[in-house]
């Protein structure tokens, strides 16, 4: 049940985030987390057609998520269903 930890402890980081993003009119979901300990988050509101999404997953959001948890590889955005 690693694995159930590493998630709680992921989504707490995002849970952490998503005040920043909420402000600029954006938000974002966990998803999943993959074997190979990689993320998947959506990114909704303002943040799922911004031109700097990218920027903002990369630099804000994973960047957070791996400073808070090392195991993590990546965080990856997934197009909203």
């Amino acid at each position: 049940m690693q694995n159930e930890e590493l998630i709680n402890k992921v989504k707490n980081v995002i849970e952490q985030i998503r005040p920043y993003l909420q402000a600029d009119g954006g938000d974002v979901e966990y998803v999943d987390l993959s074997e190979d300990n990689t993320v998947s988050v959506r990114l909704m509101g303002m943040c799922g057609n911004c031109p700097h999404s990218q920027m903002t997953l990369k630099n804000g959001i994973e960047a957070a998520v791996i400073r808070a948890i090392p195991e993590i590889k990546s965080v990856e955005s997934v197009m909203a269903e």
